[in-house]
């Protein structure tokens, strides 16, 4: 029994795939029939068929198509994927065990200006160096990070998905196809008889020249290229568990037709009493799943979603107040004693002792600070709450169903909400309080740049995705 029932060579346009291609249909046993799945042709520019599928059958069920490369008699057959290809094809092929995935991959600088100079002289294969067409191409910065964004996200999204199915690839690089031996090392692992002697070179590499001459404004294209963050240097590391759409948190207006995501530590009960007010304090609707929310909006034309960001400092401030600190309904008895000893969170059993004055508070929610900065880094064993989550993941929980309207921060309220309603075509929608946080007074009369400085260090991801200036 063969290892695999067919192939994938995940590549993108200059970077050998024509030439690989070649080879794979030099082996005995093998067979590979081109861009099966480019949207524009199938297979092959000129060509209206592969085993008799068309492009319409294609089109209509790229399974037509797979399934009839899978059956073909005395050959594994496969193709090559693009990127930019049907993807469909990815969700079936990907998680397929028996397709053997092949990845082939180049410098990006150098498949970006073969790419240039292949559009510009109309050559995409050479066979005979007698025609062959060169050309100096000028260097987009803009459009080479384009190319280069595509390329990693679309192979960042291959990797991720065998990571999860337990599968592994067959990777080529680009300078890897001038030898035979990686050839038939290719051939071991698809698991098909044929070896090669020797490399089919009918297809004659078309620009051999450094790239120096190939690019016109070489000199700034070392530079854009020595500016590129290769190791992603800046990127804010994230190791919060990702986080569902909590779509039974969502709360709508009685009759107007906007819904309320809300984001646990923000000013909901103020945002409820607006959105009761909306509607002259009809009844909200609750208690959403899937499938009511979904029917909701059928039933609610031109609905708006919306969400409300508050200052990351003043959040945090929040729920240590009302969870560890216990002045709200629900008190989180185990974390607390655990953040008294692991952290040194200090808390007196009775919220409104007179010994528990400015000074401990300022204190205590520091300590805290210190905890949730760790727990936002994976570096403790308590659960990251939604209380104090960064609202940047709570946004991304939402997307994973679909994404707010319009994202308010809070001090914004009573300008944007009122937005929202016109948004809507209503004229009359009545103001907003001002009295969002019964803990504001506490905080004002604690806060310092220190605090400002730890709550920058935990949430670093909020401060940055939503452009918070400093509390105060």
């Amino acid at each position: 029994m063969r290892k695999f029932d067919y192939f994938v060579m995940f590549a993108e346009m200059r970077t050998g795939s024509n030439f690989l291609e070649t080879n794979l249909n030099a082996m005995d046993g093998c067979a590979c029939y081109g861009e099966a799945f480019n949207p524009h042709f199938i297979g092959y520019p000129n060509s209206d068929n592969i085993l008799g599928v068309t492009q319409s059958d294609r089109d209509n069920s790229p399974e037509t198509l797979i399934n009839r490369i899978k059956n073909e008699a005395g050959v594994l057959g496969g193709f090559r994927y693009f990127n930019d290809h049907d993807p469909r094809v990815f969700d079936i092929a990907v998680p397929d065990q028996r397709c053997a995935k092949i990845v082939l991959t180049r410098n990006p600088a150098e498949s970006y200006v073969s790419w240039k100079i292949a559009q510009a002289t109309g050559q995409w294969k050479l066979t005979n160096v007698k025609n062959v067409k060169t050309g100096v191409i000028r260097f987009d910065p803009a459009e080479f990070e384009a190319h280069l964004t595509a390329l990693q996200g679309f192979q960042i999204r291959l990797m991720n998905a065998l990571q999860k199915s337990g599968q592994t690839a067959f990777y080529v690089d680009y300078d890897d196809l001038q030898d035979v031996e990686v050839m038939n090392g290719l051939a071991a692992f698809l698991g098909v008889h044929g070896r090669l002697d020797q490399l089919d070179k009918k297809l004659k590499k078309q620009n051999p020249e450094p790239l120096s001459s190939k690019v016109e404004n070489f000199d700034e294209m070392e530079q854009v290229l020595a500016r590129l963050d290769r190791f992603n240097l800046s990127r804010t590391p994230n190791f919060e568990p990702r986080r569902g759409p909590m779509i039974p948190s969502y709360v709508a207006a009685g009759q107007s037709p906007l819904v309320y995501m809300p984001i646990k530590g923000g000013p909901e009960k103020a945002v409820r009493d607006w959105l009761m007010s909306v509607d002259g304090g009809a009844e909200l609707v609750e208690g959403f799943t899937q499938k009511t929310l979904r029917q909701w909006k059928r039933d609610n034309k031109g609905h708006r979603g919306f969400t409300v960001v508050r200052h990351p400092l003043q959040r945090a401030h929040w729920a240590f107040c009302e969870h560890i600190l216990g002045l709200g309904d629900v008190r989180f008895g185990e974390i607390r004693q655990t953040l008294k000893q692991a952290f040194g969170v200090e808390t007196p059993q009775d919220p409104h002792n007179g010994n528990y004055d400015t000074a401990a508070h300022r204190v205590a929610f520091g300590k805290f600070l210190e905890f949730v900065k760790a727990n936002l880094s994976g570096q403790t064993a308590i659960r990251v709450d939604a209380s104090w989550a960064s609202q940047s993941a709570v946004i991304q929980g939402f997307a994973q169903f679909g994404t707010p309207d319009i994202i308010i921060r809070e001090d914004r309220l009573a300008a944007d909400l009122a937005y929202l309603a016109y948004a809507i075509g209503r004229t009359d929608a009545p103001d907003f309080g001002t009295e969002t946080d019964p803990y504001m007074a506490r905080l004002a009369a604690i806060y310092d740049k220190d605090l400002e400085k730890a709550a920058r260090s935990a949430y670093q991801r909020d401060f940055l995705d939503f452009g918070f200036a400093n509390w105060r």
